[in-house]
């Protein structure tokens, strides 16, 4: 191949200075990414993101549920309040239930602490369990 564009050495494939070099099997020439094929780059839309999601959503409301009723029954079992992992689950429910305390005031204490940190247990769990139900069908 003679002219100014024939191989000069080892690593020149033919073609100009500065000019693109011949294109690798995986180019498609697709307009907009520079000739260069970018489907290998993309995330497959397969729900697994919206799945794992729904999941976290699932879970958290299901772990602030189950600490409301572990404080519950520890309530009424009548575990020892000086305990250092019961005092934690109170602490932890007080924070949960914060804006459910004393909507109901009743007479028996046992009954009260049953409503009063039941209700935001039950509320967790529906409005938890909604949400990831919702993004499921996403």
């Amino acid at each position: 191949m003679d002219g100014p564009y024939a191989p000069q050495g080892r690593y020149d494939a033919g073609h100009a200075p500065y000019e693109p070099g011949p294109a690798a099997p995986y180019d498609q020439g697709q307009p907009g990414y520079g000739g260069r094929s970018q489907e290998r780059y993309r995330r497959p839309r397969d729900g697994a993101g919206t799945a794992r999601t729904a999941l976290i959503i699932h879970t958290i409301a299901d772990i602030a549920a189950a600490f409301l009723v572990l404080w519950i029954l520890l309530y009424l079992l009548g575990a020892n309040q000086a305990n250092v992992f019961v005092d934690f689950v109170e602490s932890f429910a007080d924070g949960l239930a914060w804006w459910s305390q004393d909507i109901f005031t009743m007479d028996t204490e046992g009954l009260r602490v049953l409503l009063n940190y039941g209700l935001p247990a039950v509320i967790y769990l529906l409005v938890g369990h909604g949400i990831s139900a919702r993004i499921r069908r996403l």
